[in-house]
């Protein structure tokens, strides 16, 4: 048998609590009772934070680098509202977190990253982190640490539909619409969101100073002006379609398909003095991704295929006004990317103690790349195959232990063997009191961009190599009323010739392999939900982290001072906590979140106010209220976000949005809504 895990549930009973005339009013004793639940062999010493679906659906307007940043240690780099916002796992580069949409890697063969600016947090279901060695399982090149992420089969019978609009500051308008179809064989999911907004929020620039004089040419006075943000107009529009098929035999089969078209203008930085009519920033993104599955459970065999292709046309123009009075295009820079890809994976048990794991995907890309004007860039294909197996054991009732290894080919060239060992060990049954401890090497090879970009492609560039070790407790502490779950984690990895892109003496960037990173710090999460009463609920989700990013590379000259520093951007200290107070149909949220300083300097030297970036506490409040109806229900809610009206930044000269405000309405019609009995069972050992 595997290991079964105790937890204290609470579950109700129809006991009268003062009486029968209270008894008669409904109300319920809440009784302790113990109940097992069965810990999956594929979690074996696993580091993973799952996002829960209130994470998700707090509001249409985030993306899902806002829901990031909110509720997990994952350090959201976001250069403004709308535009590019990229992850730093436990310190390392946003080209170090994998991401995977239905098991398929969507992150840029070009850039290596994800922008999660462009992923509603409405078009996802399913959400995990996978930390550190944990990221060997799900992918390799994850030397943070990797983004799983997922949509789901509807579990209902019938048609569902939602709609959403929201109106917000800055003449800002959301519309999305979610409907649903269900059946025991068949299910399908459409969703449609469409965003825009002037986005011209005012702020105070601290980057100019306006010094007043009288007419003598004295100085009076001095002020930092009030100012709008620039050029920041953006409208974005998403569309899924997903249709899944159970056939019956323990086979499922499944097709999605997601496309976004969005326009953003990229705002000008604070220290620009130029008018918002002599230069513009605008990028132009249409990004299709396209997937069809089939899986089927048979007994103690799964078996998956699936294939997958997507396709990216990114366009980016700057233009400018050289004195004429109009603008003219100045760059536009055109790429094109289309990937194909396929996977095959098995699981098999034995005897339930053991898990045996094997995959295999391909993926193919084709890369155009250029600058219109001059005819530069590159065109080319790169083929790339990840093959991996696993071993999980459990030889005894309260032991687990398990081993990964993955070897990967990129474009005619192998990296070394990405092995991983895992173990975990149950010290206690009661509150569930679990020791963790993984170990793992990692790599990750070089971009497109930064082996073929023109100017400054370096196609001599070795592959990054990291290892990571980890070691951390769980526990669940549960009374009558109340139910805790924490986790403490600490971390220590070491990356080797980290790839950065460093000014030339020909004007131009150039990528080098010049770094080595030791990361290493402590992760804290915690979750409690509470019955206050019968009505009143409050649950609270935080998280802390601590991470310590040293570069202890190679001076690159007499005067690099960076050795022995934290790397840019990387906070030291980070934390967010998230708390959910509800009574009967209202619910009130309070997300509260705190970055340290973030130096963007090497040298970590703080001369000016732009050497640093100073920390920030940040607030943001909602307020809802469901109404019922006879024909379905409404959601009402109204957000403050920035409730105290701070003045940050999250990237230099990049100005952020002051207090804000909007409201939204969420009606959903009760066409149909019953429970689908064969549709959506699974075997919980998977």
């Amino acid at each position: 048998m595997k290991k079964e895990s105790v937890i204290t549930g609470l579950l109700l009973t129809l006991l009268p609590l003062y009486g029968q005339q209270k008894a008669e009013r409904g109300t319920v004793l809440l009784d302790e009772v113990t109940v097992t639940a069965k810990r999956q062999l594929s979690h074996i010493g696993v580091q993973q934070t799952v996002l829960d679906s209130v994470a998700l659906r707090q509001n249409i307007t985030q993306s899902l680098g806002d829901v990031l940043s909110q509720s997990s240690t994952l350090f959201i780099k976001s250069y403004g509202r709308a535009t590019l916002a990229t992850a730093s796992f436990r310190g390392t580069a946003p080209s170090h977190t994998q991401v995977t949409w239905n098991g398929i890697r969507i992150n840029s063969p070009m850039l290596g990253q994800v922008d999660f600016s462009l992923i509603p947090s409405y078009f996802i279901d399913k959400a995990s982190l996978y930390h550190g060695a944990s990221s060997t399982g799900v992918t390799g090149g994850g030397l943070g640490g990797a983004v799983s992420l997922g949509t789901a089969a509807t579990t209902k019978e019938g048609i569902a539909l939602r709609y959403i609009q929201g109106i917000s500051s800055y003449h800002t308008f959301d519309e999305f619409l979610h409907l649903t179809y269900g059946s025991p064989r068949w299910q399908s999911s459409t969703r449609f969101l469409y965003s825009s907004s002037d986005n011209n929020f005012r702020f105070v620039n601290y980057d100019k100073k306006i010094v007043e004089t009288d007419e003598e040419g004295n100085k009076t006075g001095a002020y930092y002006p009030t100012e709008r943000n620039k050029n920041g107009a953006f409208t974005d529009m998403h569309l899924m379609q997903e249709l899944y098929y159970r056939p019956g035999r323990g086979i499922r089969m499944g097709f999605y398909a997601w496309y976004l078209d969005s326009e953003r203008g990229l705002p000008m930085l604070s220290t620009s003095y130029s008018e918002a009519d002599e230069k513009k920033n605008q990028q132009h993104e249409r990004t299709l991704r396209t997937g069809a599955d089939w899986e089927r459970i048979r007994g103690d065999l799964k078996l998956t295929a699936r294939i997958g292709y997507t396709y990216t046309d990114l366009n980016y123009r700057y233009l400018a006004d050289p004195g004429s009075g109009s603008l003219n295009e100045m760059v536009q820079s055109q790429s094109y990317v289309n990937t194909g890809s396929a996977q095959v994976s098995g699981e098999y048990f034995l005897y339930n103690k053991w898990m045996l794991k094997a995959d295999i995907a391909a993926y193919q890309h084709y890369v155009k790349s250029e600058e219109r004007a001059t005819k530069e860039g590159y065109r080319k294909a790169r083929p790339e195959v990840s093959a991996f197996v696993s071993v999980r054991y459990t030889p005894t009732e309260r032991l687990g232990i398990a081993a990964n290894l993955r070897e990967e080919y990129y474009g005619g060239d192998f990296t070394p063997a990405i092995p991983a060992l895992f173990a975990d060990y149950l010290l206690s049954k009661r509150g569930n009191l679990l020791l963790k401890a993984s170990v793992a090497s990692n790599f990750r090879y070089p971009t497109l961009n930064d082996l073929y970009f023109v100017p400054g492609g370096n196609d001599t560039l070795r592959t990054e190599k990291g290892y990571t070790y980890d070691g951390g407790i769980s526990f669940t502490l549960q009374s009558r009323q109340t139910r805790f779950t924490g986790e403490i984690t600490a971390f220590d990895s070491y990356i080797r010739d980290w790839i950065i892109w460093l000014p030339t003496f020909k004007g131009f960037w150039s990528p080098s392999n010049v770094k080595k990173v030791h990361s290493y710090g402590a992760e804290l999460k915690g979750k409690t939900e509470s019955r206050l009463s019968t009505h009143w609920k409050l649950n609270i989700d935080g998280n802390f982290s601590m991470t310590r990013s040293i570069n202890h590379g190679d001076p690159q000259g007499w005067a690099d001072n960076s050795i022995g520093k934290q790397l840019v951007y990387i906070p030291k200290y980070s934390s967010g906590v998230i708390g959910v107070l509800s009574w009967k149909e209202w619910a009130f949220t309070w997300r509260w979140n705190y970055y340290s300083t973030r130096y963007t300097t090497s040298s970590n030297e703080v001369a000016t106010r732009r050497d640093a970036i100073e920390p920030y506490i940040m607030n943001d409040i909602t307020l809802e209220k469901r109404v019922n109806t006879s024909i379905g229900s409404i959601d009402i809610k109204g957000v403050v976000n920035n409730l105290f009206d701070e003045a940050y930044q999250s990237v230099l000269s990049r100005p952020m949005a002051g207090r804000n405000f909007g409201i939204f309405i969420a009606i959903s019609p009760e066409i149909k809504q019953k429970h689908n009995k064969k549709g959506d069972h699974t075997d919980p050992r998977y």
